[in-house]
């Protein structure tokens, strides 16, 4: 393995690969004048008070004080600084050699719309948070019955020791010695019933009634996209009767944005049932029905182009640009060149990025409103005194992502190169090819909720903390950008990048071998961790500031 990484030509710093002790010297003569963690970053020339700090060739931010070279950059050395935005600039691409990987499939469900499902899934959802008690109610009632607890082998945390000790008078230390992680495995319900249902996802959120009426706007077409999603078999949708989010509104959704779609669709009204008991039995029976019709879904080969892949990333570290995020930049250019579609979202980890996504935007008028829509956001965190510089995390932080442009210019590099087609506002619709700019939050799981909510099939989610999330109807695949992250959690990480940072594989032959594995992913053939760990996290956003 290398000491360490110079990412572009023009950056004047360095990435350490290891750990580095004091006297080492970089390719370019550099010499490490105090211990530098891995991930962090060296000065590879002197920079004055105000001179601008460089990384993937771009400026991420000015230094605070003057700077040595050889020395760390901490947190205090640096504050978020980006370089101008002008005109939009000519972009040419040079797509990557796809003959291998054009006539490629994986087996999906065909949808009366013409996409594509990687699951099958029935949903349940409810219209207004005063149903969510109704929709866990449904939740045991299915899983017990009808078996859908689609992973019921799971280990077994045993607290019967403990109550036997407590019992006993154990004091504190000594309940802190015994042990509550047992090895055997217990099923916790039969098998399902409809071997044909990849599964029943229930939703809950907080919306619906009480805020904005462009709350329940905001939320009825979030919910219309994953009513209408490939991955979606039927719904069963869930109405106080009262609430903002009415009935009729997320029916003109649906049929004003989604009018090919034809799937079982149940919608009922508590305010018109004689109780609580017959509402739910109501339910009950009727998508009970339903599934019998999902149960008669079967696969069928689809071409590579009908897959729809979100890109996210979450706990992300100073590995997350140089390894996951350009393996999977690769795969995304794979699947663009053959017709497919991506999603980069994630709109404050954009920041300081936007020029060289102008440039590579198709119309001008998509250049403009990515402008447009990355200026608004940026004034909502300033009117609530805030700001996008405030995005890194404290992990991001210790991990060595310093500034917001510095994050940004990593987390970029999950989209590739290819020019993007279209620019979407939250709840917009994706288009069936190209790479598509989603402006969403950066918080992982309302950013992963929308990317769904805009036709995502698959999500590709890097990180390089570990980061426990999922999303209930597009499999989330977790890419870490170190081994070991991925020696470490190995119940949350599906794919490993590290081989990139340790010279053993290049990021083309990553980034290719994780596009088959997405192709594994959306035909059954594998099922990711967070399924098999049913984390199936579902946030809407409001549209206030969310960094």
């Amino acid at each position: 393995m290398p000491d360490a990484l110079r990412i572009h030509p023009n950056d004047n710093v360095w990435v350490a690969l290891r750990d580095l002790p004091v006297g080492v010297r970089l390719p370019d003569g550099t010499e490490v004048l105090e211990a530098i963690p891995p991930k962090h970053k060296i000065m590879a020339s002197d920079v004055h008070a105000g001179g601008a700090v460089v990384m993937y060739g771009v400026k991420v931010g000015e230094a605070t004080h003057q700077l040595a070279r050889g020395t760390l950059l901490r947190v205090n050395d640096v504050r978020h600084a980006v370089s101008a935005l002008g005109h939009q600039e000519p972009y040419v691409w040079r797509p990557p050699d796809v003959s291998r990987w054009r006539d490629r499939t994986f087996l999906g469900y065909r949808r009366s719309d013409g996409r594509y499902g990687t699951r099958n899934l029935w949903l349940v959802v409810p219209l207004v948070f005063c149903e969510n008690r109704n929709v866990r109610a449904l939740q045991q009632l299915l899983g017990e019955q009808l078996g859908f607890w689609h992973f019921r082998q799971r280990p077994a945390i045993d607290l019967s020791a403990l109550i036997r000790q407590w019992r006993l008078g154990a004091d504190a230390e000594t309940l802190a010695q015994v042990e509550v992680l047992s090895e055997r495995l217990e099923a916790s319900a039969p098998p399902p019933l409809f071997a044909g249902v990849d599964g029943v996802r229930f939703l809950t959120h907080e919306g619906g009634c009480g805020g904005t009426r462009q709350d329940a706007e905001t939320l009825c077409y979030l919910l219309a996209g994953y009513i209408a999603h490939p991955n979606t078999a039927g719904a069963t949708i869930l109405s106080l009767g009262c609430q903002n989010a009415q009935v009729a509104l997320l029916e003109r959704i649906l049929q004003e944005r989604y009018s090919e779609c034809r799937k079982p669709i149940i919608i009922l009204e508590q305010q018109r049932s004689a109780s609580e008991r017959h509402f739910l039995a109501e339910a009950a029976r009727q998508t009970f029905i339903g599934l019998t019709r999902a149960n008669t879904c079967q696969r069928e080969p689809a071409p590579i182009h009908h897959l729809y892949l979100g890109l996210e990333c979450g706990g992300s570290d100073g590995f997350s640009g140089i390894s996951a995020n350009p393996a999977l930049g690769y795969a995304v250019d794979l699947l663009v060149a053959c017709g497919g579609a991506a999603l980069l979202a994630e709109f404050p980890e954009l920041h300081g990025v936007e020029q060289a996504l102008i440039n590579r935007c198709q119309d001008a008028a998509d250049a403009e409103r990515f402008k447009t829509l990355m200026r608004a956001y940026a004034e909502a965190a300033r009117a609530v005194g805030s700001d996008l510089s405030h995005n890194p995390s404290p992990g991001n932080l210790r991990d060595g992502l310093l500034t917001d442009a510095m994050k940004s210019a990593g987390a970029a590099r999950k989209g590739g190169t290819a020019p993007i087609a279209r620019v979407l506002d939250y709840g917009e619709a994706a288009l069936p090819s190209g790479l598509q700019l989603l402006c969403t939050p950066g918080n992982d799981v309302e950013s992963t909720t929308a990317l769904a909510g805009a036709g995502a099939t698959l999500i590709a989610f890097t990180t390089g903390l570990g980061t426990p999330t999922g999303n209930p109807l597009a499999p989330t695949i977790k890419i870490a950008s170190n081994s070991a992250l991925a020696r470490r959690m190995p119940d949350l990480i599906d794919f490993d990048a590290g081989p990139i940072l340790e010279g053993h594989e290049s990021v083309e032959a990553c980034g290719e071998r994780l596009l088959e594995l997405l192709l594994c992913v959306a035909s059954g053939e594998v099922y990711t961790c967070a399924e098999r760990l049913e984390q199936f996290d579902f946030i809407p956003w409001k549209r206030g500031i969310s960094l």
